[in-house]
C-alpha cells in the first residue's frame, strides 16, 4: 500500500512540474513575436480575432472578391446575400466542442482525450449578420489581399472533406443562442496544438504579427492590444 501511495505521489508531483513548465513556456513564447515587420494594409481585407475568454475565432467577410464562403458552408444556403455579413471559424477538440457547451458539462474523460492526442477535431462555424465591433474581446486587423488568400487557404485546409470533396458537416449539435454549425476537422487536438494555436498559426500564415506559440487565449490576444 505504501508503494502505491508513493507512486501516486510521485506521479502527481511530476504532473504538477510538467504543468508549471507548460505555463512558463507559454508565457515566454507569448512574448516572443513573429512577423515583426507586419503593418496593416490600407484598403485591405478587414478580419477580426474574437475571444470568449478561453477560445479564439478568426472572423472574415462571408463574401468578397477573393472568397465566397456560401459555396462550402451549408448553413449559409438558407440566407440571402444580405442577411449574413461575417463568418467566424474556430478549430478544436471534437469532444469539447460537441459535448461541452459549458464548463459544467466537462467530463474528465473528455479532458484527458483532448490533452493526450486521443480525440478527433472539429471546425465550429458561426454566422453574424453585422460586422463585429472592436472591443476588449474583438480586435480588427486589415491585411492585404495576398495575405487574405493565405489565410483562406489555411482555413479551408482545416476542414475534412467528404467523398464528394465538400466540407463534412456534423449534424448532431450546435450552441444555443448562436447561428452556428459544426464540421469535421483535420488534425488532432493536444496540449501542444490547441484551439488557440490554430488561430495563432492562421495569423502566422497571413503574415500578421503574433506569438511564436500561443496555447492560451491571452497568448493570442496579447498581440492584438
Amino acid at each position: 500500500m505504501k508503494k502505491v501511495v508513493s507512486i501516486l505521489y510521485k506521479s502527481i508531483k511530476y504532473l504538477f512540474v510538467i504543468l508549471i513548465l507548460y505555463v512558463i513556456t507559454a508565457l515566454v513564447c507569448t512574448f516572443i513575436p513573429v512577423n515583426n515587420s507586419f503593418t496593416e494594409a490600407e484598403n485591405g481585407v478587414q478580419i477580426f480575432i474574437r475571444s470568449n475568454g478561453v477560445h479564439t475565432d478568426i472572423v472574415v467577410p462571408v463574401k468578397d472578391s477573393i472568397k465566397d464562403w456560401r459555396r462550402e458552408l451549408t448553413g449559409l444556403q438558407k440566407y440571402n446575400e444580405s442577411q449574413i455579413r461575417y463568418v467566424a471559424f474556430g478549430w478544436g477538440d471534437k469532444g469539447f466542442y460537441l459535448y461541452t457547451p459549458t464548463w459544467s458539462d466537462l467530463k474528465v474523460s473528455t479532458a484527458l482525450k483532448a490533452a493526450f492526442w486521443l480525440s478527433t477535431s472539429a471546425m465550429h462555424v458561426t454566422y453574424y449578420p453585422r460586422k463585429p465591433i472592436n472591443d476588449e474581446h474583438t480586435k480588427s486587423i486589415y491585411i492585404s489581399t495576398e495575405q487574405y488568400r493565405s489565410l483562406v487557404n489555411y482555413i479551408e485546409g482545416s476542414f475534412r472533406l467528404n467523398s464528394d470533396g465538400r466540407f463534412e458537416v456534423i449534424n448532431c449539435c450546435n450552441y444555443s443562442g448562436l447561428d452556428n454549425e459544426f464540421y469535421e476537422g483535420k488534425g488532432v487536438y493536444s496540449l501542444l496544438k490547441t484551439c488557440n494555436t490554430w488561430t495563432n498559426k492562421g495569423l502566422k500564415e497571413a503574415g500578421v504579427n503574433t506569438a511564436v506559440w500561443a496555447p492560451f487565449e491571452w497568448s493570442v490576444m496579447y498581440h492584438r492590444q
